[in-house]
């Protein structure tokens, strides 16, 4: 593999794990929700992507925190350490890139009507980007999220626009649905399929699907997972998410009221 190469596929396996990270848990696709007033959502895991001839990248662990500020507010904060591994030998590990967002719904879901929200989020870029353990350049998706749920369907999802500077970088699109069952209160299955544009000069549009779901142990402790792979690019064969998932209320708040 030349350096060129390994250039393109640093790029692809940053975009890809950019999305991935600011997704709606285990999806890329995003939900409207955002967590309860005064209520916390903490995700503890790792993500994987296989680069079909070269290698592997993604997150070693990752700590994502979301945080109900506001009513209808959620805040979020996601710190990771990632990794790349190539077949010519080369791999770097190291501390990634830091996400930043704030999710308003502005809507409330009724009978006929879908939940709505606005998601703006930055990618802020603290990674070593020669290493490809980082972006290198500030990244701001701008998507707009929509749910509506029929007990015990739910479905959700929508489009977001990726400003995405830099030299030989292209701005892009984002959408995606998915559509979930639970099955009791112990387990909830579904699935995905998106559309992303290219993101650089070199590389091409993409359509994927990923299969996922939570197990739930309780009201606090939750497990959610998932795995896919793009069926237009190639090279990008296989993405996997598994996080701990902690949700439970600020107590000391609650008290407090």
């Amino acid at each position: 593999m030349n350096l060129k190469q390994i250039s393109f596929y640093f790029l692809l396996a940053m975009t890809i794990g950019t999305a991935m990270a600011w997704a709606g848990p285990p999806f890329e696709t995003d939900d409207p929700e955002p967590t309860d007033y005064k209520h916390w959502e903490i995700y503890f895991g790792a993500t994987a992507i296989q680069t079909q001839g070269s290698g592997w990248t993604g997150t070693g662990l990752f700590l994502e925190i979301n945080y109900g500020a506001f009513p209808d507010t959620q805040i979020s904060l996601t710190e990771q350490v990632a990794f790349s591994s190539f077949s010519n030998g080369f791999s770097a590990y190291g501390y990634g890139d830091t996400l930043v967002g704030a999710k308003y719904r502005f809507i409330h879901e009724g009978t006929e009507v879908p939940q709505v929200a606005f998601f703006p989020q930055m990618n802020i870029p603290i990674g070593d980007s020669t290493k490809g353990l980082g972006s290198g350049v500030a990244q701001y998706l701008l998507p707009i999220w929509i749910q509506k749920s029929w007990d015990p369907w739910t479905t959700y999802g929508g489009a977001g626009y990726w400003i995405n500077p830099g030299t030989g970088n292209k701005n892009w699109l984002f959408a995606g649905w998915e559509v979930q069952r639970d099955f009791g209160k112990g387990l909830t299955l579904g699935g995905e399929v998106f559309y992303h544009g290219a993101s650089t000069n070199d590389q091409n549009e993409g359509v994927g699907f990923n299969l996922g779901g939570e197990i739930h142990f309780d009201d606090v402790n939750h497990i959610v997972f998932s795995a896919g792979r793009d069926l237009v690019q190639t090279t990008y064969s296989f993405t996997g998410y598994a996080a701990y998932e902690w949700t439970f209320p600020n107590e000391a708040e609650d008290k407090g009221k």
